[in-house]
C-alpha cells in the first residue's frame, strides 16, 4: 500500500521534473508550490490552508501553509494541534522535490 502510494505521488509530480529557472524569491516559491499540492492534496485543501509561506535554507524552498483550528467557542484560532501541506522546491530549478502533509 505505501509504494502504490509513493508512485503515485511520483506520477503526480512528474510534470514538475521539468527545470523551471531559479526560483528567485518566496512569492515564486509559493507559486510552484501550492500548483503542486494541489494536485496531491486538492485544490480546495490547499485554498484552506493559505496563506503559505516560503523559507529558504541550503539551496531548498520550503512552502508550508498555515494552520486554521476553532476553540471551544468556533472561533478560528492557531493554536491548535495538526498539520499542514509542505513542498519542498529547489531553488537552482524548481524542481518540486517533495510534498507531504504534516500531523
Amino acid at each position: 500500500m505505501r509504494m502504490l502510494l509513493v508512485i503515485a505521488v511520483i506520477a503526480l509530480l512528474a510534470p514538475f521534473a521539468v527545470s523551471q529557472g531559479k526560483v528567485k524569491d518566496a512569492d515564486a516559491a509559493i507559486k510552484i508550490g501550492e500548483k503542486a499540492l494541489m494536485r496531491v492534496f486538492g485544490k480546495e485543501k490547499i485554498e484552506s490552508e493559505r496563506p503559505f509561506k516560503a523559507t529558504l535554507k541550503n539551496g531548498v524552498w520550503t512552502v508550508a501553509g498555515t494552520l486554521y483550528c476553532k476553540d471551544k467557542n468556533g472561533q478560528l484560532s492557531t493554536m491548535c494541534v495538526g498539520g499542514v501541506a509542505t513542498a519542498k522546491i529547489a531553488e537552482a530549478d524548481g524542481r518540486v522535490l517533495s510534498t507531504f502533509h504534516t500531523q
